[in-house]
């Protein structure tokens, strides 16, 4: 265990996260300084961050170039008719252009009954919570439960709706929302931190097959489904190296694995060039 943390903390401490930055949707939120433009243009990043990189990105730069200076603004004021004719005919593969317009009409409903998203998450969330799961499955409830007949003529939830809002109660790993809590929880590196008074020790990492093929070869996960339990336990697992901060290494194991070194398997050719070699 001394052995691997002191690898994990040399990795992580070596890592090149702004060199990483332009490769990684949350180069999108850091354009803009305001708080609620932070939050809204992160959420609607993770949202949308998942397939190639260059493929997405293409897409929430079409999207925030037609925001203006503010999205936060943008998102409030605009009713959903000129929306329409504004993003008109942009989609990504799962997400028809309703659905993404729907997105952003949610947010807009949501935003200006609560304020934010913070306020939403929080008034689900308390601190006797192990986990952010509490918070987060109250405020994608709550974004699922805004009426969508402004966007689809009726009050509609399809599939490429939903997909932007999983949920752990269903055992969703919900590996883009975790994404967009640890950008807005923690404030090291590159993240943002414009959350207060929620511990980093209760985020859950966001789990995605890379982090997943890691976690195995390196012992932290024993399951095989990748869902909200096996986040847990991944993060948990990472607690016993930094009990207060154990996502410090979420954004450089999962660009480890983004390289194509690790392939999943023990002691493959490729293991002896990997890092962590030999795992445990």
């Amino acid at each position: 265990m001394n052995r691997l943390k002191k690898t994990l903390d040399r990795f992580y401490l070596g890592f090149d996260f702004q060199g990483r930055l332009l490769r990684d949707p949350i180069e999108f939120p850091h354009r803009y300084r305001d708080s609620r433009d932070i939050e809204i243009a992160a959420f609607i990043a993770t949202c949308l961050a998942y397939g190639k990189v260059d493929l997405f990105k293409a897409v929430l730069e079409r999207l925030f170039s037609r925001m203006g200076e503010s999205p936060a603004d943008f998102i409030i004021t605009v009713p959903a008719a000129q929306k329409k004719k504004i993003f008109s005919g942009i989609k990504y593969r799962f997400n028809e252009n309703e659905d993404i317009l729907a997105l952003l009409h949610i947010l807009q409903r949501i935003v200006k009954a609560h304020g934010s998203l913070e306020n939403v998450f929080k008034n689900n969330y308390t601190s006797e919570d192990s986990t952010i799961e509490k918070g987060l499955s109250g405020l994608t409830d709550a974004m699922r439960n805004i009426d969508t007949s402004a966007v689809y003529g009726k009050n509609l939830k399809p599939p490429g709706l939903l997909q932007f809002l999983p949920s752990p109660a269903a055992g969703s790993a919900c590996k883009r929302l975790n994404l967009f809590l640890r950008w807005m929880i923690r404030d090291r590196d590159i993240d943002f931190g414009v959350w207060k008074d929620i511990p980093a020790n209760r985020l859950v990492i966001p789990l995605d097959t890379h982090i997943a093929r890691i976690s195995r070869c390196l012992g932290f996960t024993s399951r095989s489904s990748q869902d909200w339990k096996m986040a847990v336990e991944i993060t948990d697992a990472l607690k016993r190296f930094d009990p207060v901060d154990p996502l410090k290494y979420d954004f450089a194991l999962c660009h480890h694995g983004i390289s194509g070194v690790c392939k999943g398997r023990r002691e493959t050719e490729a293991c002896r060039e990997c890092v962590f070699h030999p795992c445990p």
